[in-house]
């Protein structure tokens, strides 16, 4: 029998024995309240390009509204759809700022002659002309802490209090859930992909277990972990049972889980970031390695809207008005 040859989706990030290992990020300088960083939090000066398809990306958005920063910080939209020139702008969504046709262009302006892989989200500050950060980390928190002199400053997503215990579990999901989906997903050998798949399914049971006693991660209101978990959980049962093969569970037969899907989306605004035809049509179809017939499924059905009953949990009745 022939062997048979195995492609990745990102040959450069790919290890000897089929692992996905990610690669890191280029851009992270910071935008601060008090400007020290030469990056000054100010209103109109920054711009957000993202893609509604891609988690990383859909952290910053999140929380872009929730800090009430939409008309602080400008946002644009790529394509769903990548081929092998990466992210572009589409006619629909053309690019207001700079013209620019692909996003490739801010990295090479950024970074003249740049050969990593061009990701999403994206900073980008217009006064300057440059590329601040293309960490989806740094931007979220950016947006957390430094811009309160001109959004919701009595939101804070990123207690004192709780920074080290967020810190420590924001790891652990990243490494086991958040991008473990993409290690299973992403893996060229069956060992590589259990190596993964395996992990991601005993942290998902711990933290259903963990949600069956307090209603947000670290009790009655959610916090960065929150938003960063759910990303990933929103985008299970659609994409990562099937197109990555992480089908031991779905987030559906989760008692705790898919009740706080539920309770997070139905948080003011939050449903509106989510972008179910994007996310579908850009793995489906951009990921031609492991679907190549770039058939989009019509399911699975998700009624987000559904009571999720998770106010029993709460201490205080936080409800949806946050």
């Amino acid at each position: 029998m022939s062997a048979v040859t195995v492609k990745a989706q990102f040959p450069d990030e790919q290890s000897a024995d089929g692992a996905f290992v990610r690669q890191d990020d280029a851009f992270r300088q910071w935008v601060t309240a008090d400007g020290r960083s030469g990056f000054a939090a100010e209103p109109g000066r920054y711009h957000l390009y993202v893609s509604l398809a891609c988690p990383w990306a859909h952290r910053t958005i999140i929380v872009r509204k929730l800090k009430a920063l939409e008309r602080v910080v400008g946002m644009t939209i790529v394509d769903p759809v990548r081929d092998e020139r990466g992210w572009r702008f589409s006619a629909e969504d053309p690019d207001p700022l700079n013209r620019w046709t692909f996003l490739s262009e801010a990295y090479e302006a950024a970074e003249p002659g740049y050969r990593g892989r061009v990701t999403v989200p994206v900073l980008w500050d217009a006064r300057t002309k440059t590329l601040v950060s293309n960490s989806d980390d740094d931007i979220m928190r950016m947006f957390e802490t430094e811009f309160d002199a001109f959004g919701n400053a009595g939101l804070d997503l990123y207690p004192a209090a709780l920074a080290s215990d967020i810190d420590a579990l924001n790891a652990l999901l990243y490494e086991r859930v958040n991008n473990g989906v993409y290690r299973a997903g992403f893996a060229t050998t069956q060992s590589a992909y259990e190596a993964a798949v395996y992990p991601l399914f005993e942290t998902l049971d711990a933290m259903d277990e963990r949600l069956s006693v307090r209603r947000y991660v670290f009790g009655d209101n959610p916090v960065e972990t929150d938003w960063r978990f759910f990303v990933t959980l929103v985008r299970f049962d659609a994409v990562y049972v099937g197109h990555f093969k992480c089908n031991l569970r779905r987030i559906a037969d989760y008692p705790n889980l898919s009740g706080y899907v539920r309770d997070l989306y139905q948080i003011g605004g939050v449903g509106s970031t989510v972008n179910f035809d994007h996310i579908k049509r850009h793995y489906y179809f951009t990921h031609d390695d492991i679907n190549p017939t770039r058939i989009v499924p019509v399911g699975p059905l998700q009624d987000l809207g559904a009571p999720h009953g998770r106010e029993r949990l709460s201490q205080i009745g936080l409800g949806n008005s946050q």
